[in-house]
Formats: structure tokens, C-alpha cells, sequence
């Protein structure tokens, strides 16, 4: 087993440096640029608009009253150590490596937003018509991305066929 700093592991923990400081400077910028739940229109479908969560994914527990702050930072930070495991053990399968290092990436530009605020900063919002899709941002794409090629692994991937024995020949 090779060290967590290991030549082959470099490039993924860049890779997700890279995430996070991409989410970070993207959320700053929101920030910095609108009000809280201001709306820019940029296409038809796509709106920059910067909202706070408190809750998970598509605002899972928002409302909960506080405790899922200090709860979700537990499960990034748990999730954190398990992706980097998985990521030291399949650091030369690049589909796998790929997707760990966007999912702890992701995982931990999340994470830091609820250390630091109590919540995460989305601004990403598309709709159509009556259609909305909950606001996300740059560490929730790299998720998505990073699940979506864990799950095509996953189908990609043949079971071993067992072969079956050889038959033995009469002398």
C-alpha cells in the first residue's frame, strides 16, 4: 500500500484542491456580487441566485432547528476519511480515482461552508416553466459528476464469469 502522499495520489488530492478552491472562489463571488436571494437571469432556464441551506441535498432538513449543521459537518468529515481510503486504494484506476477525488472534493467545499457559516452557499438554479430544480453549486456538481461515474463503473464492470472445470481425460 502506497503512502497518502504518494506520486500516485498527487494529482487526485490536487484535483480536489482544485474543486474546492473552485467552489470557494465561485461562492465568494456570488456572494459578494448579490443579495441574499437576489435572481440574475442568464439564460431562459439558468438564474444565478445565492441562497443559504442549512439542510442536504435539495434542502433535506433545513428547518430542523440547527443540530443537522454540526450533523451533516460529521458526515462530510466521516465521509472524508472513508473517500480517502478508497481514493489511496484505487489511485491508478482513473475512472475510480477520477470520481473519488470530485466526490471529496465536493464533500469537503461543503463541509467548510458549515464549519465556517452554519450552512452552504448555492447560486446555480435552473428552471423551465413551472419546473424548478433545487440551487446547487460548484461542490454539488462535483458530487454529482463524481457519483454518476462511480454508478457507470459500477455497471461497466463484469462480474468474473466462473469457468467451469476442466474436464479430466481417461487414460
Amino acid at each position: 500500500m502506497h503512502s497518502l502522499f504518494a506520486p500516485a495520489m498527487r494529482k487526485w488530492l490536487w484535483l480536489a484542491l482544485g474543486v474546492i478552491v473552485a467552489d470557494h472562489l465561485t461562492k465568494w463571488w456570488v456572494s459578494a456580487t448579490l443579495d441574499y436571494r437576489d435572481a440574475v437571469p442568464v439564460l431562459p432556464f439558468f438564474s444565478l441566485v445565492l441562497v443559504h441551506n442549512t439542510g442536504a441535498a435539495f434542502s433535506f432538513l433545513a428547518d430542523a432547528g440547527g443540530w443537522q449543521r454540526w450533523f451533516f459537518t460529521g458526515v462530510g468529515a466521516l465521509a472524508t476519511v472513508i473517500l480517502l481510503r478508497l481514493l489511496k486504494k484505487h489511485a491508478r484506476d482513473t475512472r475510480m480515482a477520477l470520481a473519488f477525488a470530485l466526490v471529496l472534493g465536493g464533500a469537503l467545499g461543503n463541509v467548510i461552508d458549515r464549519v465556517r457559516f452554519g450552512y452552504v452557499v448555492d447560486f446555480l438554479h435552473f428552471h423551465y416553466r413551472a419546473f424548478s430544480w433545487p440551487a446547487f453549486n460548484v461542490a454539488d456538481a462535483a458530487i454529482s459528476v463524481g457519483a454518476a461515474l462511480l454508478v457507470w463503473d459500477a455497471l461497466r464492470r463484469r462480474p468474473v464469469e466462473d469457468k467451469p472445470p476442466t474436464p479430466k481425460h481417461a487414460p
